[in-house]
């Protein structure tokens, strides 16, 4: 019992060190010079499109040609509602506590009548989902996101996020699985639902693809922090339009 209070401490410790670190260099970066590491995060990049063009990819197009949409959903629904806790903790952790009622409901209801969230009663019942982690809840309590970085398999990330990862993990419900060959079986299942999922989206991609990914995933953390309460110059950029450019 000592041994693994001592192995929390540590891994609490660590996470707390690389947070601080995070809180110390991610306001280094100007807003507008938001991919530093462009040429280092390109080469990241094309290693991930290799692995996802050998691996990933075609497992996601097998799985959806042989799994019926009622249970590819089924499984969207029961991964989403996996991160039902740590959206609860991170709405708590943001002062946004009636929001955090509304999502524990909706965890209780899913992971209930809705049969461990393979069903999604609580969006038929108006308790919509949110999405929050870690590091949308520090860059609330005003810790710079930090520059964007292409992370191997993870893809991408900016700073603050790749340094929660630990913390977002852990409160992640299939990681608290203890039989080792489920907890894995799960996890590789949620990979493949995850890339079926962007097989239809991917298509929207045009010109570069890393610009674009790169963009739209800024664009996307920008739009969760805010909780969709972005100014002109966030929607359009630093471009100054008046009434003669219509």
């Amino acid at each position: 019992m000592e041994v693994s209070k001592n192995m929390m401490q540590h891994s609490f410790l660590r996470v707390l060190s690389i947070l601080a670190l995070v809180m110390s260099s991610a306001g280094a970066f100007a807003k507008e010079d938001s991919d530093p590491w462009e040429s280092m995060n390109r080469k990241t990049f094309a290693f991930n499109e290799f692995i996802d063009s050998c691996c990933l990819k075609p497992v996601a197009k097998g799985y959806r040609a042989i799994t019926p949409d009622f249970l590819e959903d089924g499984f969207s629904n029961f991964f989403g509602n996996a991160t039902e806790v740590l959206t609860i903790v991170n709405d708590l952790a943001q002062g946004k506590f009636a929001q955090g009622g509304k999502d524990t409901l909706r965890f209780v209801v899913n992971s209930t009548v809705g049969i461990a969230g393979f069903i999604d009663i609580g969006s038929r019942i108006g308790l919509e989902e949110h999405d929050e982690d870690f590091g949308q809840t520090l860059a609330v309590w005003g810790v710079g996101e930090g520059p964007f970085v292409m992370l191997p398999f993870f893809g991408p990330k900016t700073l603050l996020s790749s340094a929660t990862l630990y913390p977002d993990s852990a409160l992640t419900m299939i990681n608290t699985i203890d039989n080792e060959p489920t907890k894995y079986g799960l996890s590789g299942l949620g990979v493949v639902e995850l890339r079926a999922g962007l097989l239809d989206l991917e298509k929207l991609a045009a010109g570069d693809r890393y610009t674009f990914i790169r963009d739209a995933y800024l664009q996307r953390r920008t739009f969760l922090i805010s909780d969709g309460q972005l100014s002109d110059e966030e929607l359009f950029g630093d471009d100054e339009f008046d009434d003669e450019d219509f």
